[in-house]
């Protein structure tokens, strides 16, 4: 009875397995293998690596980045309240430009201190 209730999961565990490790299998199996010092050496724009990979990034280039992601997730707040602005009304408008007026604050604030800008 406990077996009738759960196969279907076992199931679809078991082939999403065999999904994901037969092709690579198959690959592997069937296609041709012929490594060289090129093809194994690794790749870097066309040109040897040099340098450290593991060299400190300036903090700005984070904080942009962070700030990109906030101003662009504004946008998916944005959108649900442009499909159904006609049902918000009035108060739904309100709304909105408090949330708008939020993040005019945070873009003065951040352009104010200097986050903005790249040297």
């Amino acid at each position: 009875m406990l077996l009738e209730n759960y196969f279907p999961v076992l199931l679809f565990i078991l082939i999403g397995i065999l999904v994901g490790i037969v092709p690579m299998l198959l690959g592997r199996v069937l296609g041709p293998h012929k490594p060289d010092p090129q093809k194994l050496s690794p790749y870097e724009c066309g040109f040897e690596a040099f340098g450290d990979a593991r060299m400190k990034f300036d903090i700005r280039f984070y904080l942009v980045a962070i700030l990109f992601i906030l101003f662009d997730i504004e946008v998916i707040f944005l959108m649900p309240w442009a499909a159904n602005v006609n049902e918000l009304g009035l108060h739904g408008f309100w709304a909105v430009m408090g949330f708008l007026s939020v993040l005019a604050i945070g873009l003065a604030y951040e352009w104010k201190r200097g986050a903005l800008e790249w040297e």
